[in-house]
């Protein structure tokens, strides 16, 4: 993380957000207590932004400066709402492909898929506030620029916003290891919506619930598994090679 990612201080903080500023990420010390402090805590709630409480020795790490136990992380793009963006997609004309991303924390494989994203026409990215990627300088040029194009939703919960789509008419696809149905054979000439999961613990059950297909991609060597972003790069390039196929548009 750059340093101009950071804010560090109550005030500074409380001045970004209601300057409209796009937070990512709010760090506060576990203790953090006061008038001042239940103020900044009741803006959070008004915004809607999650706070982690954490000690005292990360916000030390983060920074040297008097930080007044609270560190927040710009986000370096603009987040997209879901509900908005659904609709536009209609009225467009388009045939949607989106990305959702369950527990993606590493930015090198968020950077990889975005860039693979945005070459494939993706219409966005999908990811949860909690337990995902930091959407800062560092995630921007792992992407080579991609994010500045492929619109990002950052949703409170992103099993609910997965229902949103299957009710929108979107296949919710998953990929998993352990799903029996390859990942050539589903029809992606319709509306969807890719489910990409964290390489150790994978798609949670929650999130897997509202996926309608579930596939797997063959593995013929001795590791069994993929990086990430390798595998989402091969589920987006089919998605593709079938639109394509179809004679459809690819945008």
């Amino acid at each position: 993380m750059e340093p101009s990612d950071y804010i560090f201080g109550l005030r500074p903080v409380m001045e970004a957000i209601e300057a409209g500023k796009e937070i990512d990420k709010v760090f506060v010390k576990k203790d953090l207590q006061g008038d001042l402090a239940a103020e900044f805590f009741a803006l959070l709630r008004e915004h809607h932004i999650l706070a982690q409480r954490v000690p005292v020795e990360k916000l030390n790490r983060i920074t040297r400066r008097n930080h007044q136990g609270v560190v927040a992380m710009l986000s370096a793009v603009s987040y997209h709402r879901l509900d908005n963006l659904v609709p536009q997609l209609y009225e467009e004309g388009r045939l949607p492909f989106m990305l959702a991303l369950d527990g993606i924390t590493d930015v090198r494989n968020f950077g990889a898929i975005c860039r693979t994203a945005e070459c494939c026409g993706v219409d966005s990215v999908v990811i949860p506030q909690r337990g995902s990627v930091s959407v800062g300088a560092d995630a921007v040029k792992t992407s080579a620029g991609a994010l500045m194009y492929v619109p990002v939703c950052r949703e409170r919960n992103l099993a609910g916003a997965l229902r949103y789509l299957h009710e929108n008419g979107y296949k919710t696809v998953a990929v998993s290891e352990k799903a029996q149905q390859n990942y050539t054979e589903p029809d992606y000439t319709t509306p969807v919506v890719l489910v990409m999961g964290a390489e150790d613990v994978g798609i949670s059950d929650e999130v897997m619930a509202q996926c309608d297909t579930r596939v797997s991609i063959p593995m013929f060597g001795h590791i069994g598994s993929l990086n990430v972003s390798v595998a989402a790069g091969v589920m987006m390039y089919e998605i593709v090679r079938q639109r394509l196929q179809a004679d459809m548009e690819v945008m």
